[in-house]
């Protein structure tokens, strides 16, 4: 949320919008071993002697750990399906190249409403999994307000849970790099590199993770934007030779320029390149709306643009861009059936019983000891989003 939208629960948790879009707040190595002792030459002449000792110890150069392990996934589940993801054209591909829609949600910021802290938790996950038909769950690292930066390595392990956890369940796992305040992804760009760096290790190569690396950029053009994409997916491509679907920031809240009077042409004519001067691959852009706030013009421009560039809507939500306020049914409606038509993935913003409109449960749903995510525990914006995931 922006800053002065923050839920109430961060009074509570331990753990740790402007005019544009925003609601979350916004518009609101795989361990390497030596290859082992080296060989022996055989002796230029024929010893004449028994050799008088053994070795007894085993080369100290044999590997100590093993690369990562991704276990099968559940029967029909959406990665048993589709497999490891890519982008082919405009679109998301699956494993056999079928272009796919992937719909799921987000989490809260994993500050106020992390794992096994409130309403995020194993019994949310089966839920989605098995009462909401998710295929994903975005993960919503805040980089500020109260989180990466306060504990790195405690939400780097927090990630590391959730990437498992969600994984187990047959769902794609969205990482996103929450940057919100300051809007200048630049400002975070030493963050950015050591955090993919270890989620690049631990999880780049699993089928079901996806990398989102800024969320809502804001104050700051395009070019700058791309400059700080560059350099992340240099560390994500070039360094950790990793093909994971990378989902880079748009201008203004990640509303491809719109609230800001800007052209989305800037992205189409200059994407984000590697040394040698071509176009890194496996990358989409990021749009996010607030369906009360953003309707005509912002749709007009999606539609166009999504013949043009790979877009992947990783936040919106049913009312304002506060994430509170009136729940434009109509608007979400017509935004709905644009994503459908336009096969456009998306994530809604948010799990959490947060007390404002856009959360998909009613407040108090997740004090200790319910553990419900349909029925009477959802609010208006929770049952239009259950319903569209399991028509």
């Amino acid at each position: 949320m922006r800053r002065w939208f923050v839920p109430l629960c961060a009074l509570i948790a331990v753990v740790a919008c402007s005019p544009a879009p925003g609601g979350d707040g916004a518009l609101e190595g795989a361990a390497e071993g030596d290859a082992g002792a080296d060989v022996p030459t055989s002796p230029t002449t024929t010893p004449t002697t028994t050799p008088t000792t053994t070795p007894t110890t085993t080369p100290t150069t044999t590997p100590t750990s093993e690369p990562p392990t991704d276990p099968p996934k559940p029967t029909g589940s959406p990665v048993a399906r589709h497999g490891k993801l890519r982008v082919c054209g405009t679109h998301l591909c699956d494993q056999s190249g079928a272009v796919v829609q992937l719909r799921g949600i987000s989490t809260h910021g994993l500050q106020w409403y992390g794992w096994n802290k409130r309403c995020l938790g194993p019994a949310a996950l089966d839920s989605l999994a098995s009462e909401w038909k998710a295929d994903l769950v975005r993960i919503a690292l805040y980089v500020q307000e109260g989180g990466y930066e306060t504990d790195p390595a405690g939400y780097r392990a927090q990630v590391d849970t959730l990437v498992d956890e969600i994984g187990k369940r047959g769902m794609y796992a969205l990482i996103d790099w929450h940057i919100l305040s300051p809007g200048d992804p630049m400002y975070n760009l030493a963050r950015a590199k050591e955090f993919f760096r270890h989620v690049g290790d631990k999880h780049g190569a699993k089928p079901h993770v996806l990398f989102e690396i800024a969320n809502e950029p804001n104050g700051v053009g395009w070019s700058t934007i791309r400059d700080y994409a560059q350099q992340v997916l240099a560390v994500i491509r070039d360094e950790k030779k990793l093909d994971t679907v990378t989902i880079v920031g748009t201008p203004d809240w990640s509303s491809l320029g719109v609230s800001g009077g800007r052209s989305a042409a800037e992205i189409v004519e200059s994407p984000p390149r590697n040394g040698s001067g071509a176009a890194y691959g496996n990358v989409m852009y990021t749009f996010h709306f607030y369906a009360a706030s953003h309707q005509g013009s912002y749709r007009d421009v999606v539609r166009t643009y999504a013949d043009k560039i790979p877009i992947f809507v990783t936040e919106w939500g049913t009312p304002t861009y506060s994430g509170d306020g009136f729940v434009d049914e109509a608007s979400t409606a017509a935004w709905l059936a644009l994503m459908a038509e336009k096969k456009l993935s998306w994530a809604y913003w948010n799990l959490s019983d947060n007390g404002q409109t856009g959360a998909i449960l009613k407040p108090g749903a997740c004090d200790t000891g319910k553990s419900t995510f349909t029925g009477a525990a959802l609010q208006r914006s929770g049952q239009i989003v259950l319903g569209e995931l399991t028509k």
